[in-house]
């Protein structure tokens, strides 16, 4: 779901909203509009607007989850990079061959993680188990002639396995991250409220400029929580700074 369309498409709907109560105001007599009718759309309204304000915050403190999780998970990954390449550098320089392609291998998973959003899964899953093997195979080619390359390479297999690990879970954790159904429940709640509002407002500058700023409220809303669900490509975006910070300390 594109966050910007979704915006648009919440903020038309809830204005829409404002302006169908606006227009049922005008058509119903008086007598009802200011009556029991009016009284009861008020506590209605008051109701669906506690209902969406908990449910609306409780789906962007989700999707800051996942955007959050996302962090976490790039720092973690350029630790345990890191790790594996310190881990070759001990066990000697017959290892210098397989530290350049690690540095390759992260160069080009800097593009496949910060790329085009479509087939991130996908793409990111194919990596990381061609990765895996190639890293294990190299691996096994080393034969520790004393115990600190025994250690070392230890260590190696290890950090090897907690990187397509990690890689797993953040595309793992990108699979529906926002439920699509939920956010579109919400934002019915929200054309009902809107509605309410305009059937117990007449037709004035101010209810429409009300109306229209609350629209833009609704709409960032639905905008920030669909775009913290897209950490590598959104406005909300996650940095690579620690992978790139890595490739320099690679060279040392």
């Amino acid at each position: 779901m594109d966050a910007v369309v979704a915006g648009i498409g919440a903020a038309a709907a809830t204005f829409g909203g404002g302006l169908a109560g606006i227009a049922l105001h005008r058509v119903l007599p008086d007598r009802v509009t200011d009556g029991a009718l009016r009284d009861m759309t008020g506590a209605v309204g008051g109701l669906l607007t506690l209902l969406t304000a908990l449910v609306l915050g409780l789906l962007i403190w989700s999707a800051y989850g996942v955007y959050a999780g996302q962090v976490v998970a790039v720092r973690s990954l350029a630790t345990q990079f890191l790790q594996f390449d310190a881990a070759l550098a001990d066990y000697g320089p017959e290892t210098a061959a397989g530290r350049i392609h690690l540095k390759d291998d992260v160069t080009r998973m800097l593009t496949e993680i910060w790329g085009d959003d479509k087939g991130f899964i996908r793409r990111n899953y194919g990596s990381l188990n061609v990765n895996l093997h190639a890293r294990e195979a190299y691996l096994r080619t080393l034969h520790p002639s004393d115990e600190h390359q025994k250690q070392t390479l230890a260590a190696a297999t290890d950090s090897a396995k907690d990187i397509a690990r990690t890689r797993l879970q953040m595309a793992v954790a990108l699979t529906d991250p926002v439920s699509v159904p939920l956010v579109d429940i919400v934002v019915a709640w929200a054309v009902c409220i809107f509605m309410g509002f305009g059937f117990m407002h007449a037709k004035t500058l101010d209810a429409l400029a009300a109306l229209a700023i609350g629209a833009i409220a609704i709409a960032t809303a639905v905008y920030l929580l669909i775009d913290l669900c897209h950490p590598y490509t959104g406005l909300f975006q996650v940095s690579p700074r620690p992978i790139q910070e890595i490739l320099t300390l690679m060279d040392r």
